[in-house]
C-alpha cells in the first residue's frame, strides 16, 4: 500500500478530485467525489461560514452518505458549482434514490475570493461541472488550483499587506491499509505557522506609516503582535469577514455518521497547530469529513491522525503557492 502514496487524499480508494478555475480571475473550485458515497460529517467552527448542505450531516438527520463535496471560491456566488456537480452526478445516475429519481447529495463550501482577480468572474454551474470532468486519481495538484487559485492569508492589515496562498493536499497510511488525506483550501484571516518552530510561512507583512512599522519584523507582521497593539485593534473591528478554511478530510475506514463527525471535529486541531489565530468570528473555519468504509479502525487514531494530515495539507497550500495579484508567496518571499 505505501508504494502507491502519493500524499494526496486521492489515496484514499473510492476519492477523486478535479479541480477547475480562472487564472486570470484567479478563482476556482474543487470537487472530491466519492461516486459510490461515503458517511460524511462536519465541523463548522468559524464565525463567518458560507456553506450548503451542511444541516443533513448532523448526526440526527436521515441522509447518510455524500457523493461529493465542493469547495469553491466566489464568496455565495461560488455555491453555484455544487449545481454543476448535481448534473454531473445525475447524468451518472448516482445519487440518493427517491424512487423517480436519484438525488445528489453534495455539500459545498466557499471561499471569500473577490478582493483579488476579476469580482465578477465566480464558479458557476459550468465551472462545477468541468471540474467533475477533471476529476481523477491521482490528483497531486496543489498551491495555486481550484478553490485555491484566489486564496490569501495574512490580511488584518488589509488585503495590500496580505500573502498568496492555495490549496494543499496530504495522506498518511496509518496501519492495516488504513489511510486518512486531506485536502484544503487556506484563505485565513491569520498566519500560517510551522509547528515544529513557530516560525511564520505566510501571513500579514509589516505596513509602514513614514519611518514607522506596523508589525513585528521586515518580513512579517505576526498577527498575534499586531492585535496586541492599538493600530492591531483597530484594525480588527474593521477587519472584513471575508477569510476562511474550508477542507476534506477523508478515510477508507468503516465509521458510522457520529463517529465521522468526530473525525471532523478532531480534524479541527489541525487548523489550531498551523494557523494563528484561528477559528475567529472572522473565519469561516470548515472542515468535512468522509468515510468509505473499507476498513476497520478506531475512530480515536483516524482522528488524530486527519489532524496530521490537515496541518500538513494547510502547509503545502503555502508552500506551493507562487505569486498573484501582486501579492508575494512564502516561495517567494522567503527565498
Amino acid at each position: 500500500m505505501s508504494s502507491h502514496i502519493h500524499h494526496s487524499i486521492t489515496d484514499v480508494p473510492g476519492i477523486l478530485v478535479g479541480h477547475a478555475h480562472d487564472e486570470e480571475a484567479l478563482t476556482g473550485c474543487t470537487v472530491i467525489l466519492c461516486p459510490k458515497g461515503a458517511t460524511a460529517g462536519v465541523d463548522q467552527r468559524g464565525g463567518a461560514p458560507g456553506t450548503r448542505e451542511t444541516d443533513l450531516l448532523r448526526p440526527v438527520h436521515l441522509v447518510e452518505k455524500v457523493h461529493a463535496i465542493v469547495l469553491a471560491g466566489g464568496s455565495a456566488f461560488g455555491l453555484d458549482a455544487a449545481g454543476g456537480v448535481m448534473r454531473y452526478l445525475e447524468e451518472r445516475q448516482i445519487g440518493f434514490d427517491v424512487g423517480v429519481t436519484r438525488v445528489p447529495i453534495v455539500p459545498a463550501a466557499i471561499l471569500f475570493d473577490l478582493d483579488v482577480g476579476n469580482p465578477k468572474v465566480r464558479p458557476d454551474v459550468a465551472m462545477g461541472y468541468q471540474a467533475c470532468l477533471n476529476a481523477t486519481t491521482p490528483n497531486t495538484a496543489q498551491g495555486n488550483v481550484g478553490a485555491g487559485m484566489g486564496a490569501t492569508v495574512g490580511k488584518i492589515l488589509g488585503i495590500q499587506q496580505a500573502m498568496k496562498s492555495g490549496l494543499g493536499t496530504a495522506s498518511i497510511e496509518i496501519g492495516n491499509r488504513v489511510i486518512v488525506g486531506a485536502i484544503v483550501a487556506v484563505n485565513a484571516l491569520g498566519d500560517v505557522i510551522d509547528p515544529t518552530n513557530g516560525q511564520i510561512l505566510a501571513g500579514a507583512r509589516p505596513l509602514y506609516l513614514g519611518p514607522k512599522r506596523i508589525g513585528e519584523t521586515e518580513k512579517f507582521a505576526n498577527t498575534l503582535h499586531v492585535m496586541r497593539s492599538l493600530v492591531g485593534r483597530t484594525a480588527f473591528r474593521f477587519a472584513t469577514r471575508q477569510n476562511t478554511v474550508i477542507g476534506v478530510v477523508a478515510t477508507n475506514a468503516r465509521l458510522n455518521k457520529e463517529q465521522i463527525t468526530r473525525v471532523a471535529q478532531m480534524a479541527q486541531d489541525g487548523l489550531a497547530q498551523t494557523i494563528r489565530p484561528a477559528h475567529t468570528m472572522l473565519d469561516g473555519d470548515t472542515i468535512f469529513a468522509l468515510a468509505t468504509g473499507e476498513r476497520n479502525a478506531d475512530v480515536n487514531i483516524v482522528g488524530a491522525f486527519a489532524a496530521q494530515v490537515v496541518a500538513e495539507a494547510i502547509l503545502n497550500a503555502v508552500r506551493y503557492a507562487v505569486p498573484a495579484a501582486g501579492l508575494p508567496s512564502a516561495s517567494s518571499l522567503l527565498a
